[in-house]
């Protein structure tokens, strides 16, 4: 065991300390869970959602200490961190309210002489790797479906944010879940892939980057388990001619900076139709420079530090290339005080003069910049909205809803917008194409990604 330190975006300081646990104790808590899923699974439905609402009510009731632990962990403003515990509840609700319907049995059209059906048959053992961005938003994907439908649960999370798994451990104690049924561990990168390849883990939900997909795809190479991948993003929006202009830069503002850029489903490229270009620009900049940059904190802070100053210097050294190579930046950053080199306190930066010969149009940027393009049509927008290995979402400005169907259907990507971005509605599948990885969460969908199916064939008359 080692024990980690906890820096904290906000002044460099150090904010917590925490033990990593070793190969004994992924040995045995995999054991443990192998063993406790046997009894959870053979609870009725109604029991497990009990216990899983009751585990959620736990987590909300620390609404106002888990808003600060996150501020503090990754350095978004603690006027928006409540915020993410909304989220987390909306979509844990929603998933225990279709979990019947959605878990039902499936029956095809009858047939004299049989009976005929199909089940949803837990996996058995599922690990969560979840990262730091939004850190319960990413994790409630796969945890409550997974539990509910029968699943135990080993949560490792970011190691820039272990109070979260620590959240999770506590609320699993208050709802009284059986022992075993929702366990945490603290892993290094090696310890991590001694978990997932064990023989007993059956299903493996990640997101985070793409190499990080890779090393998961290479470490299940000897064995056939369900695997899903939430990767890389470079969501693209086009704001038509016929676009509400004020609501369109309100919102795609918001999409672009929100968590200083750090969110999978940000805004990172915008491609404005012509005859309205300049002044999309125009009111985008005057709206970008209204945001205050500081301590989040503060409560008059709208823009917190990235999670790093090493993800910062990306940023920076992003938008310096695309300077050199022609793109020209329309911030001050002077106006931002707090924005420093050497720190993790980055103004937000918008880009014009650019082009997909560029690294910032082209690979996925995590922080607070968008490069802004001019179109001439539809087309050229759709044409360079698909010119990306990544495809989470992508947003349609624009009043015309039958235009937006018929463009949508030409746009690569997992998750299509009309006039919103930056959303999850967990309702629908929320999956990617491309780079952003494969499988399915939240919707009812989301639940045949926890189970397999398992057929029924009994024949009645001979």
């Amino acid at each position: 065991m080692s024990d980690i330190r906890i820096i904290t975006p906000i002044d460099g300081s150090h904010y917590y300390s925490y033990t990593r646990n070793d190969r004994k104790d992924v040995e045995h808590t995999v054991k443990l869970a192998h063993k406790a899923q046997s009894s959870w699974s053979s609870m009725s439905l109604s029991e497990r959602i009990k216990y899983v609402s009751r585990f959620v009510d736990a987590i909300v009731d620390d609404k106002d200490d888990i808003a600060e632990e996150i501020t503090w962990q990754m350095g978004r403003p603690l006027s928006q961190t409540p915020g993410e515990i909304n989220g987390f509840e909306e979509r844990a609700r929603y998933m225990l309210r279709i979990a019947e319907s959605a878990l039902d049995a499936y029956k095809p059209e009858e047939k004299d002489g049989f009976e005929r059906w199909i089940e949803h048959v837990p996996l058995g053992v599922i690990a969560v790797l979840s990262p730091w961005n939004y850190p319960y938003l990413t994790s409630v994907n796969a945890i409550v479906p997974a539990l509910v439908a029968g699943n135990s649960v080993i949560l490792k999370h970011s190691t820039q944010t272990p109070l979260v798994a620590e959240r999770y451990r506590k609320a699993a104690g208050t709802a009284g879940l059986p022992e075993g049924v929702f366990q945490i561990l603290h892993l290094n990168h090696q310890n991590t892939s001694l978990l997932i390849r064990d023989p007993d883990v059956n299903g493996v939900f990640f997101t985070g980057s793409v190499e990080g997909g890779v090393a998961i795809q290479k470490s299940l190479t000897d064995k056939f388990v369900s695997c899903g991948l939430e990767l890389g993003g470079k969501d693209p929006a086009y704001v038509r001619e016929d676009a509400n202009l004020e609501f369109s830069i309100n919102n795609l503002v918001d999409g672009s900076f929100f968590n200083s850029g750090q969110s999978c489903c940000g805004i990172e490229r915008i491609y404005v139709h012509k005859k309205i270009y300049r002044q999309f620009v125009d009111g985008f900049v005057d709206l970008t420079r209204k945001y205050v940059l500081g301590n989040p904190i503060d409560p008059e802070t709208s823009l917190g530090p990235m999670v790093k100053t090493i993800a910062a210097d990306y940023v920076r050294k992003q938008i310096n290339n695309a300077v050199r190579q022609g793109g020209k930046a329309l911030i001050d950053e002077s106006h931002f005080k707090a924005s420093e080199e050497g720190t993790a306190y980055l103004a937000p930066q918008v880009l014009i003069n650019v082009d997909h010969k560029m690294e910032v149009m082209t690979e996925e940027s995590f922080g607070p910049v968008v490069g802004i393009m001019q179109v001439d049509s539809d087309a050229e927008a759709i044409k360079l909205m698909n010119d990306s290995k990544y495809g989470l979402t992508a947003s349609l400005w624009t009043e015309d809803k039958t235009i937006a169907r018929d463009l949508g259907k030409q746009i690569e990507t997992g998750t299509l917008f009309m006039n919103r971005c930056d959303y999850l509605d967990p309702a629908l599948a929320w999956t990617g194409v491309k780079n952003t990885g494969r499988g399915i969460t939240l919707s009812g969908l989301g639940y045949q990604h926890v189970t397999h199916a398992k057929s029924y064939h009994l024949r009645i008359k001979k």
